[in-house]
Order: structure tokens, then C-alpha cells, then sequence
């Protein structure tokens, strides 16, 4: 790399000479005070090139030390005006940086924490599986023991494809792959196709669905997503409902949103559960202890990923009730 700095220095000293010697025919001393102010000039040129060289190693020993991972180095130090601009800049990409790195220690922290509570989740049932496995492998077990044993068994495996499909599919939300389809569709549609996974459960539990949905009520977004959320929606309202109580769903469209609210009979949430029900893997007092913690946030998700909010509240005299609204337009 060429030294533009010494090139440029000896043209100036040789127009200098120049200038000096034209200087010397008109007048010996007009000459000696060009030349000696010329030098002049020059020395100061390199006090302060060799000053904000100075500054400028001190500035990258700052950021060495910065990748080195120091965390009290600031950039306050400087004061001249390109290189005040330029450490003034460094100082904010510094701090974003470390922005960044805190908020990744903090996700992985989330992860490792996560990948915990799911292999704990996941061991518990597989436990049970191995043992419901090896009993059935006893010759003397009646057919019904072996039906009994095998109803257990299938639950057991149905819990843990939800379990694993569920979280497979926020992972996929996480890392922003999901497409989601915009199309138009009834609330009829989309409670009809939620309820009938778990029409069966709600039938033994003796849980009556009483709907109140309006024939124009309707929702544009993506059908089968939204049919997942609203069907974890009801499951965990009818986990939560005792036998032959209720729930109500009923729809409403005005200017601004198409909403559908889902209220049950069951003794509602605690305060101390309300501001987390949506939060990943939480599972605090009694109303979230028999479930994993993410069928919840999962349809928080899909529905906020869509323009979509959801809300959940206690109900007098009991009884929760989840309020989801579709905009019409983005708000």
C-alpha cells in the first residue's frame, strides 16, 4: 500500500523550495519567513498526525478489547470532531452488540431450560408406556385388563404426537417458515372443525357446547391454523370444566374485528396464573399443573401471527372466558 503521507509531504517541501527560491530574487527576507513559516507548517502537520494516531491505535486497542470481552470500555474519551463522530458510532454498534449477546443468553438460558422441561414431560409418559409395555407381556392378564391397558396406552402415545407436534409447530413459527394462507371463512367453520377432535372427550365428561354464532360472522386467515389454536383453545377449557358443566362460544362482528368468545364453567384461573396462561412451558398453581405449558402459547401465537389478539379473564360467579378478535385491518 502506497504512503500517500510521505508523497504528499515531499511535494509540499518541494513547492516549498520553489516558492522560497522565487521568493529569494524578489527578497532575501521574504524568502527566509516563507520557508520558515513553511516548516513551520509542516512540523505542526506531524504533531497532530502523530496525536491522532495516537488516538486512533487507542480506539482499536478500545474495540480489541471489546472482542477480547471487556464490558467497562466506553468510547467518551474523544473529542475531535471526525474521530469523536466515528468513536461516537463504534460506542452505539458496541452497545447494541451487547444488547444482542444479553438477549442470546438469555434465549439460551430459555432453550436449555425448555429442552429440560420437555424431556422431563416426555419422560414421565414413556415411563409409564415401558411399564404399561412389560405388564402387558404377563400371560395371565384377562381381555379386559389387556383393553384397559391398552386404552391407558394409547392416551399415553396421543399425548405425547400432541406434545411433540405442538411444539414442531411452534419452532417452526420461531423461525418465521410458516406461511400463512389468506383466505375467507365462516366462524361456524372454524368452531365445527375445532370441536371435532375432542367431541368425544366432551361427550364422556357430559359437557354441553352451547353456541351462539352468527350465520355473517366471518374470519379471513389461514383455516387449518386457526382450527389448531381454537381446538387447544377448547381443550383446555373442557380440561378445566367439571363433569356436565358448560361451555359457551358465541361470535360478534363489528367495524373494526370479528370476535369469538369461549367462556366455561370451571372455577376460573388464579390471579397468580392470569398473566402467564400465554407464556411457554409455564405451569404454576392448580389450572396449569395437569398440562404441558404450551398448548396456550402455541394458539396465542398463531393468532397474534395473523393480526389477531386474545385475551383471557375470570368470570362471575366462575368460569374463564378467552376473548379472540380478527381486525379487520392491521391495528
Amino acid at each position: 500500500m502506497k504512503d500517500y503521507k510521505g508523497i504528499e509531504t515531499a511535494l509540499y517541501l518541494v513547492l516549498l523550495a520553489i516558492t522560497a527560491a522565487i521568493c529569494w530574487l524578489l527578497h532575501p527576507v521574504a524568502s527566509v519567513i516563507v520557508l520558515c513559516t513553511g516548516l513551520t507548517a509542516v512540523f505542526l502537520r506531524k504533531y497532530f498526525d502523530a496525536l491522532r494516531r495516537r488516538q486512533i491505535s487507542k480506539l482499536c486497542d478500545e474495540i480489541s478489547s471489546i472482542l477480547h470481552g471487556a464490558e467497562q470500555v466506553t468510547f467518551d474519551s474523544y473529542s475531535e470532531g471526525e474521530l469523536s463522530i466515528l468513536a461516537s458510532e463504534i460506542g452505539k454498534m458496541t452497545a447494541r452488540l451487547r444488547e444482542q449477546n444479553a438477549a442470546l443468553r438469555q434465549e439460551r438460558s430459555f432453550m436449555q431450560e425448555s429442552l429440560e422441561d420437555i424431556s422431563h414431560q416426555l419422560r414421565t409418559p414413556l415411563t409409564s408406556v415401558i411399564l404399561l409395555v412389560d405388564l402387558m407381556r404377563k400371560p395371565n392378564l384377562t381381555k379386559a385388563q389387556q383393553y384397559e391397558n391398552l386404552q391407558e396406552l394409547q392416551s399415553m402415545l396421543s399425548r405425547m404426537q400432541w406434545m411433540i407436534e405442538t411444539l414442531l409447530g411452534l419452532s417452526r413459527l420461531d423461525a418465521g417458515s410458516v406461511t400463512f394462507q389468506k383466505t375467507e371463512f365462516s366462524c361456524r367453520t372454524l368452531i365445527a372443525d375445532a370441536l371435532e377432535p375432542i367431541s368425544i372427550a366432551l361427550e364422556l365428561k357430559d359437557i354441553a357446547v352451547n353456541l351462539d354464532i352468527g350465520d355473517e360472522d366471518k374470519i379471513t386467515g389461514d383455516l387449518p391454523y386457526c382450527t389448531e389454536a381454537f381446538c387447544n383453545l377448547l381443550k383446555n377449557c373442557m380440561e378445566h370444566t367439571p363433569e356436565g358443566g358448560t361451555i359457551a362460544i358465541s361470535s360478534e362482528t363489528n367495524a373494526i374485528y370479528t370476535g369469538i368468545l369461549i367462556t366455561d364453567s370451571g372455577s376460573g384461573i388464579s390471579e397468580t396464573d392470569l398473566p402467564h396462561v400465554f407464556e411457554r412451558f409455564y405451569r404454576g398453581t392448580p389450572f396449569s399443573k395437569t398440562g404441558y405449558g404450551i398448548g396456550l402459547s402455541f394458539a396465542r401465537r398463531i393468532i397474534t401471527s395473523q393480526g389477531g389478539s386474545i385475551q383471557v379473564r375470570n368470570i362471575e360467579p366462575h368460569g374463564a372466558q378467552f376473548d379472540i378478535r380478527f381486525y379487520h385491518s392491521v391495528v
